[in-house]
């Protein structure tokens, strides 16, 4: 079972027009690309081959 921690404001995630962006520092921590085109995505950087997620998290 996965382990939830608690997350931070302006470490792991800040808001911007009521959305909630998670930091590159986040990311880093979850370990993996989620694919959804996130902002702040730092596995996209300087690696071409990397898809690029639609923006949108898929549901069902």
């Amino acid at each position: 079972m996965p382990v939830k921690t608690e997350l931070k404001e302006d470490e792991d995630f800040y808001l911007e027009k009521g959305l909630v962006v998670f930091t590159e520092k986040y990311h880093l921590k979850r370990g993996y690309c989620c694919q959804n085109g996130c902002r702040n995505c730092p596995y996209k950087k300087g690696n071409p081959d990397a898809k690029q997620g639609t923006g949108h998290i898929k549901n069902g």
